[in-house]
């Protein structure tokens, strides 16, 4: 499951650290599966390590800008993504434009 996720190995030293981990491991390759299976259903038949590197290809960013009076505006923001990932939103079901501006003044 590891290899497949692109996980490192862990050594954990107390038992239930490493039931944890072992937990959230087998979680996290359900949820992969479910979505590969989601996804074949639309024609789409990439493993896992593609799939990752065409969603590594949108992030959120922030953008930090000082004001005249002092105060510091953040605005948080998602980047747009790329065709090939529009299709897997489209395909899933989802925006290609997760989460929304934020903007926080300190």
């Amino acid at each position: 499951m590891k290899s497949e996720l692109g996980l490192r190995p862990i050594y954990l030293h107390k038992e239930i650290r490493a039931e944890g981990h072992l937990f959230i491991t087998v979680l996290a390759y359900q949820a992969i599966q479910v979505l590969r299976r989601k996804l074949r259903g639309h024609g789409f038949n990439g493993s896992w390590s593609t799939l990752r590197r065409i969603f590594a290809g949108q992030l959120r960013v922030t953008a930090t800008f000082k004001q005249k009076d002092g105060r510091t505006l953040h605005v948080r923001k998602t980047t747009t993504a790329e065709p090939q990932l529009r299709q897997l939103y489209e395909a899933l079901g989802l925006s290609a434009s997760p989460g929304h501006i934020q903007k926080l003044v300190i």
